[in-house]
């Protein structure tokens, strides 16, 4: 069987093969490139970039050599460096053979931790010649990544080059694998309920990446004497080291024990660690392992044992890792060598040391443990990702992986004395957030001043798993403090269900007396049909009626909705019953997009069909309010596809008549005009110039469509051509806090939307008057 899924994986990966063959042969050749960063178009531009501009940072730069951090990329720029001696999977292929492995290396640093990379191939056998030429680098990069090259010479270069540069080296093959291993090793004690000062460990294998991993578990707590290194030759005894039989390296774990070979060293071990070949470890070598045991085969592209093989080895639970990524816990260096870099190049560390490689393991430890986004499950075809047996490490596509190493090995560094920039740590994280996406850096605003006074938020449709997850994020962040309005039994259930150590606030619309509930629906709806027995009713059948009344009777302070509605029968309820806001008559909904680093944002998109002028005016003034809500001061454009007169039709005129309104309202304090194409909006030189009257100094960031058919092409158009982020629908106009979610929403979504509603009920009800007259709509109110 293991022979078949053997040949079964080969056939995959040879097509696999064919298509890596035509991926880097693609136009152009390779994976990388160079892009400027400063304007090259004009002829200052490039007096500026060279002669005769760039002699005055020169200038700077050889008074204080620091300079070259501010003036230059050095800051952010690694040296992914390698003679292509020991390649993955393929050996010593030279230097030029082993280019694209070193150019993937640099698509992955800029991937995953936005870090610039040269990568270079030295043609050297030589570790003196590999350490004088590296050393004479330093002045280039603010970092050297060393990679696939042959032990024992990599532990020399490594060492040497540490002590000679100012920089951080680092020899992702030995420490890489350590790490991230280790995060999964102290994960799976954990689950196992081991202690790590006990485990029996035995290595298959005996190179830089074995030699690495091995001194990383002691640094984490592993008993030296418990761990047994095997290489090809057998056990690595004391006898075999006397005898001169095993390198300087190896002898360091060499074991007063019999010789045998590896099927004796497994017989009643903990852990297996393979860093060897594929194939070389049976079911009756993991059938012989202490209980619960911890595998982890990490050989490529082969482990040394099959998963499906190891899981069905035994009874009880074999925590089983491998490289792959098509099996549960992938040890992958990508979820390492990017974040630690990072942290290291901001704060100027001068090496990456133990303290600081310590901190990343028990970052990504730590992270495995917490709820894993629904992007990431989404990515692994919607499996199950729930800290236990199957998950102990995270997902190298996980975003948090960023904020979280990061900012542990910049403490590490700091705490340590190694680093020479001092941080704010707490703000760190949150500028490495804005680096994933202009949307997160934005979210970020709201997501501080949330946290400076919490507010109640009822979640309505709150049994489902989704709910259930927002809220446990919310109440851990500090955000929110969620009420779940839903069935009592089944929200416990999916608790533990998720593993969760929740105890949320519940309101179950079946259970407990709801009676001021519906008497105040009675209260307000007896004139629209609604009599106290189907009041009653509503509110103890439906979560979305229960949470509006809540919130408007003051119990909670906002409320989210529409997880399992369609948006017009989520909106029906808190329509009727929280109403608008006091000189306010139209609810209109907005979506907040971001495209690289410009941000807008688009009304009407969600609720007004075909809005008049009165109503598009009061879509401006409220939109332009939920943009200050995010720190950006508005400037609107009212769109059309005529420019300030060019063309008239009724559908033009209200556009126009709308912008009239809002330039001649005293009240108004931010700039608007219209009506205007949406290329006339955004195109500076076409705005201040060719229609230099206009009220807008700047490109609008606040687009007012003249329809929902237009607002909504436009919104979709975003995401899909231009792979647009988007925040919303935010509603506007309601007498409370009111959020819609749609269905087929994520987690992050919830998240995002409440702590919205958290901000608009920080506000006072003078700027809440702005948005929105204590009017109770109808179903005609809704559209969609």
């Amino acid at each position: 069987m293991g022979r078949f899924l053997l040949t079964q994986q080969r056939r995959i990966d040879m097509g696999l093969d064919e298509d890596s063959l035509e991926y880097h042969e693609r136009e152009p050749p390779g994976k990388i490139e160079i892009n400027t960063t400063k304007p090259a178009s004009t002829q200052r531009d490039l007096s500026l970039a060279y002669s005769p501009g760039v002699a005055e940072p020169c200038r700077h730069i050889a008074d204080n050599p620091d300079d070259a951090y501010r003036y230059t990329s050095k800051g952010n720029l690694v040296g992914v460096i390698s003679n292509g001696s020991a390649v993955l999977g393929l050996g010593d292929i030279g230097a030029q053979a082993s280019k694209p492995v070193m150019e993937g290396k640099g698509v992955l640093f800029k991937r995953f931790a936005d870090i610039d990379v040269f990568d270079i191939e030295l043609d050297f056998d030589d570790a003196e010649d590999m350490i004088n030429t590296i050393d004479a680098m330093e002045p280039t990069f603010g970092g050297i990544n060393l990679e696939d090259i042959q032990a024992p010479e990599c532990f020399e270069i490594e060492e040497r080059l540490g002590e000679l540069m100012d920089i951080p080296v680092f020899h992702d093959d030995q420490h890489g694998t350590a790490i991230i291993s280790g995060a999964a090793l102290l994960n799976a004690v954990e689950i196992a309920d081991k202690d790590i000062e006990d485990l029996e460990i035995v290595f298959s294998g005996a190179g830089a990446s074995a030699i690495a991993t091995a001194r990383f578990y002691v640094s984490l707590g592993v008993q030296k004497d418990n761990v047994t290194m095997c290489d090809s030759s057998g056990i690595i005894t004391e006898k075999r080291a006397e005898a001169g039989d095993v390198n300087e390296f190896k002898q360091e774990f060499a074991q007063d024990r019999p010789e045998g070979d590896l099927a004796d060293a497994m017989d009643g071990a903990d852990v297996f660690v393979g860093l060897s070949v594929g194939g070389i470890v049976s079911q009756d070598m993991v059938r012989s392992m202490a209980d619960n045991p911890m595998v982890f085969a990490m050989a490529n592209p082969d482990p040394e044992i099959g998963y499906e093989e190891a899981k069905a080895a035994r009874d009880d639970d074999v925590i089983m890792a491998t490289g792959r990524s098509d099996y549960p816990n992938q040890i992958n260096n990508v979820l390492g060598f990017p974040f630690i870099f990072r942290g290291a190049l901001d704060v100027r560390a001068t090496d990456i040391n133990e303290d600081m490689k310590i901190a990343a393991a028990r970052a990504l430890a730590e992270l495995a443990r917490k709820d894993v986004p629904d992007a990431v499950v989404k990515a692994y075809g919607d499996q199950p990702l729930q800290f236990g047996p199957d998950y102990i490490i995270p997902k190298p596509v996980d975003p948090r992986v960023l904020f979280e190493v990061a900012p542990a090995i910049a403490q590490a560094a700091m705490d340590s004395g190694v680093a020479r920039q001092e941080l704010d740590i707490e703000a760190y994280a949150e500028e490495l957030e804005a680096r994933l996406g202009k949307s997160r850096e934005m979210m970020r605003i709201m997501i501080n001043k949330a946290k400076t006074d919490p507010k109640r938020v009822a979640l309505a449709g709150g049994d489902d798993e989704k709910m259930i997850r927002a809220a446990y994020q919310l109440e851990e962040q500090g955000i929110a403090h969620p009420v779940l309005i839903g069935d009592g039994d089944t929200i416990d259930r999916r608790i533990d269900m998720l593993g969760l150590d929740y105890d949320p606030e519940v309101a179950d619309p079946g259970e407990g007396d709801h009676e001021k509930y519906a008497q105040r629906l009675h209260d307000l709806r007896k004139r629209k049909g609604v009599t106290p027995n189907k009041a009653r009713s509503l509110v103890q059948t439906d979560s979305n009626y229960l949470a509006s009344a809540m919130v408007e009777m003051g119990d909670v302070d906002a409320m989210l909705t529409g997880l399992t509605y369609n948006y017009p029968s989520a909106l029906r309820p808190p329509l009727e019953v929280v109403g608008t806001a006091p000189d306010a008559e139209y609810v209109s909904g907005a979506y907040m997009v971001t495209c690289q680093n410009n941000v807008v944002f688009v009304a009407d998109a969600i609720v007004n069909q075909d809005p008049g002028a009165e109503e598009l005016a009061e879509i401006a003034k409220n939109t332009a309010n939920i943009a200050r809500d995010f720190n950006v001061e508005p400037r609107v454009a009212m769109l059309s596809y005529s420019n300030f007169g060019s063309v008239e039709t009724e559908g033009t005129k209200k556009v126009s008549e709308a912008a009239r309104t809002l330039r001649e309202d005293d009240n108004i304090d931010f700039p608007v005009d219209g009506e205007m194409q949406a290329d006339t909006a955004l195109v500076e030189e076409t705005l201040t110039g060719t229609y230099d009257f206009n009220e807008l100094d700047q490109p609008a960031n606040v687009l007012i469509f003249p329809n929902l058919e237009a607002g909504n092409i436009a919104y979709f158009l975003l995401r899909r051509l231009a792979g647009a982020d988007s925040v919303g629908p935010l509603l506007a106009g309601t007498d409370e806090p009111v959020h819609v979610v749609q269905r087929g929403d994520e987690v992050q979504d919830i998240v995002n939307l409440a702590t919205v509603a958290v901000v608009d009920a920080q506000d006072d009800y003078e700027e809440m008057g702005q948005r929105g007259t204590r009017i109770r709509g109808d179903e005609s109110d809704v559209h969609q």
